[in-house]
């Protein structure tokens, strides 16, 4: 909602995209945006690891250098430290105000690479998850669905990426794949597994029927 229609008087609504490298979620992302900006929601866009300046920082020690660099625990702490900063000074803020939030990857993704891919399990990671978001769950998930090869592939013809996680074995990226769609089948409320090898256009039709019925009830 914009500012000064009412924002502050409700929380605002928390969206996340998650899926596996090369799903499309920074495009599926802007789209989205763009379909509540149409509606008169300006949603405040973000990512992780990242989105605040310490979280960032943090990010770079995550996504470059070589895929060994760290062992599934230290891993899983430096993404929570990561999520720890960018829940208090960007997501937690923004839906005080009434704000609607769109971020690329949250918990769901630490369960899937760190818990699944890796084979900590989830009970770290939720741990993990109750000690430092603050309750900020997500209200919807789209999860973006495709198979591994092909996600891979579409990876690694873009130029510039930062891309250690990329270079993690197939079977790592089978896991994953399996990861995200048992943590969508389990809480079918919140997520909404989408075939990411269809075209865009369908894509983003399907994602804003999803947005649609949150504005619905909002």
């Amino acid at each position: 909602m914009t500012k000064g229609a009412g924002a502050a008087d409700r929380r605002g609504r928390f969206i996340t995209f998650e899926g596996g490298e090369g799903a499309g979620k920074s495009t599926q992302i802007a789209r989205a945006a763009s379909f509540l900006k149409d509606r008169q929601i300006d949603p405040v866009v973000t990512r992780e690891p990242g989105g605040s300046p310490g979280a960032e920082q943090i990010r770079r020690l995550l996504v470059e250098g070589e895929p060994g660099r760290w062992d599934a625990v230290t891993e899983m702490l430096l993404h929570f430290a990561a999520r720890r900063d960018h829940v208090r000074t960007v997501i937690a803020p923004a839906l005080a105000e009434g704000r609607w939030v769109l971020c690329d990857r949250f918990v769901d993704s630490t369960l899937a690479y760190q818990g699944y891919g890796h084979g900590l399990g989830e009970a770290p990671v939720r741990q993990l998850a109750d000690l430092t978001i603050d309750g900020a769950w997500p209200d919807l998930t789209i999860v973006l669905d495709l198979p591994v090869e092909q996600g891979l592939k579409r990876a690694g013809e873009r130029a510039g990426r930062e891309h250690r996680y990329e270079r993690m074995g197939l079977d790592f990226h089978r896991r994953l794949r399996e990861g995200f769609l048992a943590i969508a089948a389990a809480d079918p409320d919140r997520c909404r597994v989408i075939n990411a090898m269809r075209p865009v256009d369908e894509i983003a039709d399907k994602i804003a029927i999803s947005l649609e019925q949150l504005i619905i009830v909002y």
